[in-house]
């Protein structure tokens, strides 16, 4: 992907927190993960070269511990995600109506003339559509009242928010919502406030859980994090260690806490 929308408010309102230079480092990251369609790999360092963040290791780590969530094949983004998975299912579709020969010409014919007439029933000879023309029915969305223990302000923002995903929120949604914040320990007006925080489209009980995982356990971006993440977390002397490259040993504790999470 060499383009993508970008929200100025929606950006506003998850990264109003950050540094300049923390919110640099995160719209470089979301670049290369839109531009190489790929989660950001386990293995940082060619990541941070290619970006010229040598300086800002530190920082990266911490920026993809906030905003990305960790799994087997990489740090994933929910909403780039979300996009990819669009933008990908709109170029097969466009592919499909191309090698069938593209649109109709009668739909091309009305676009290029709005004015056109299209064909009217012989039973209601007296009644002529144009293309231009208002429907006679409207579909109205259910407006879901404010939800208990949420500030109207609050529930408006979150209306809002989740009309520029084009994501609006009915009644199943919102059940949805207040189960996970059950499940989750929260309140659900921090829900929702979390939610528009960290630009998300849902909210799952265990992304908070796997946050609450990742905050007990200590990071890894230098040699001497990753040393004394070895002698706290694996009970081991780094310099007793069989390992040919730190690289090798942050590997190692990795898969340590993978362990550990599925047990």
């Amino acid at each position: 992907m060499h383009y993508y929308k970008f929200n100025i408010s929606d950006w506003h309102l998850a990264t109003s927190h950050l540094s300049l230079e923390e919110e640099a480092v995160y719209f470089k990251l979301i670049n290369y993960y839109y531009d190489s369609e790929q989660p950001i790999p386990l293995e940082t360092k060619s990541v941070i070269r290619r970006l010229r963040l040598g300086n800002y290791t530190a920082m990266v780590n911490c920026v993809l511990e906030e905003f990305f969530d960790l799994k087997e094949n990489g740090w994933h983004h929910i909403r780039c995600d979300d996009e990819i998975e669009k933008y990908h299912h709109k170029a097969e579709i466009n592919q499909k109506v191309g090698k069938l020969g593209g649109r109709p010409k009668k739909i091309n014919d009305l676009q290029s003339n709005p004015q056109k007439t299209q064909s009217v029933s012989k039973n209601n000879p007296q009644t002529t559509l144009t293309t231009n023309q208002e429907p006679i029915t409207k579909n109205y969305i259910k407006t879901i009242p404010t939800p208990e223990g949420v500030s109207v302000d609050l529930w408006n923002d979150f209306l809002i928010y989740r009309k520029r995903l084009k994501a609006p929120v009915s009644e199943r949604v919102l059940a949805r919502l207040i189960k996970e914040a059950e499940l989750a320990k929260m309140p659900l007006d921090q829900v929702l406030e979390t939610i528009i925080f960290k630009g998300w489209r849902s909210f799952e009980a265990s992304w908070i859980q796997q946050a609450q995982q990742k905050a007990t356990e200590l990071p890894l971006g230098t040699e001497q994090q990753i040393e004394e993440a070895y002698r706290v977390e694996c009970g081991g002397d780094p310099r007793q260690a069989r390992f040919n490259s730190y690289f090798e040993m942050k590997k190692f504790i990795q898969e340590a806490r993978d362990k550990r999470k599925r047990a």
